[in-house]
């Protein structure tokens, strides 16, 4: 398992797929589960969903294929490029990151974000944190037709680079990892689907626009009305001397548990997840010997914070594996932890029988 993960997860983080711009990684998710022989369709706003039937309730399992990035806005006469954040992109990790410029056909343009020659800053420039609006990327052209004639135009999607390499035996750095690594566990979740006889009714879902305002999985909820909704995203690791007190979750010492989750920056939005869900995820790790980490963060904010509020409400729970460096161009995580993910929420799934209870008392 670990190794088809590893595979799956590098193969997914080598694919540019901003917010809104998602069809690549959705025509790689869907080729892996054609070749497990498991059928899925896209609905009108991107979500790739693949549906086991079994017995109510029904549950929703799924991950964000969206990253975060750029938009171009202006194209300059002299060809170089200027960008509109899209997401919780760090503006002070910028200057001097290799990025991408997605254009027709699939094809892929690099460019760098420009950083002033260190020999011509000034002291106060030295400690400056430039804004977005205020950076540009320099993809080698000498005039704005030079842009066109590639296929540059406004609106075009800009990521990190894309790339990955191990640390270490058991972890990966890379981009979007964040969430192409729930995309891992989910496909691997897809491989012992579609070999079960019995069990819940499950829906897959492989959503878009996460990092656009949680836009994505709202919609397939909303068509799908499941009573139980679980999210797989990164748990803030806290084992970096930069982390320490923020909290207790460690790579290499077992997926995560969400406990308490609240935005609190301009989106007054979070999770409280439903007891019974903890308890299942609780109890299940208990009996298959899983390490089962726990979080409670603010400053987090998943689409399970709107799928939760679908119809009549949907019992929720996150659950998720630890990541260092969030929203930065390499991200890290820990194979063993995706192993775990993977095998608790494969042992959970059977323990949620009809007599399940969906009401918090």
């Amino acid at each position: 398992m670990l190794e088809r993960l590893r595979t799956d997860l590098t193969d997914l983080m080598a694919i540019p797929g901003l917010s809104g711009h998602e069809e690549r990684v959705r025509h790689a998710i869907r080729a892996k589960l054609d070749a497990i022989g498991i059928d899925s369709h896209t609905d009108r706003l991107g979500n790739l969903i693949a549906s086991f039937p079994g017995t109510e309730p029904s549950v929703m399992l799924f991950t964000h294929m969206d990253q975060l990035g750029f938009i171009i806005r202006k194209i300059e006469p002299d060809g170089y490029l200027r960008l509109e954040r899209l997401g919780g992109v760090p503006e002070r990790a910028l200057p001097s990151q290799v990025v991408v410029i997605s254009v027709a056909e699939g094809r892929d343009i690099f460019g760098i974000i420009a950083n002033k020659s260190h020999h011509a800053t000034t002291p106060e420039e030295k400690y400056t944190v430039l804004h977005t609006p205020d950076l540009y990327v320099d993809a080698g052209f000498s005039s704005a037709e030079e842009a066109h004639a590639v296929g540059i135009r406004i609106g075009a999607p800009v990521v990190y680079a894309p790339g990955s390499f191990p640390m270490g035996a058991h972890r990966l750095s890379g981009t979007a990892i964040d969430d192409r690594a729930g995309c891992a566990v989910l496909i691997e979740c897809a491989r012992a689907l579609a070999e079960r006889s019995d069990g819940p009714t499950v829906h897959l879902v492989f959503s878009v626009q996460e990092e656009f305002n949680l836009r994505g999985a709202v919609v397939a909820a909303q068509a799908l009305r499941p009573d139980i909704a679980i999210q797989l995203d990164l748990m803030l690791a806290t084992d970096t001397p930069d982390m320490g007190d923020r909290g207790d979750m460690h790579l290499g010492k077992g997926p995560g548990m969400s406990l308490y989750s609240f935005h609190g920056r301009g989106t007054l939005n979070g999770v409280l997840p439903h007891p019974a869900l903890v308890l299942l995820f609780e109890s299940t790790a208990y009996a298959e010997n899983i390490t089962l980490q726990r979080s409670a963060q603010t400053g987090v904010l998943t689409d399970l914070s709107y799928v939760q509020l679908v119809g009549e409400g949907v019992a929720s729970i996150d659950i998720g594996f630890p990541m260092r460096y969030s929203h930065s161009s390499r991200e890290v995580c820990d194979l063993r932890d995706l192993v775990g993910l993977s095998k608790l929420i494969l042992a959970a799934l059977p323990r949620i029988t009809p007599d399940f209870p969906l009401l918090r008392d």
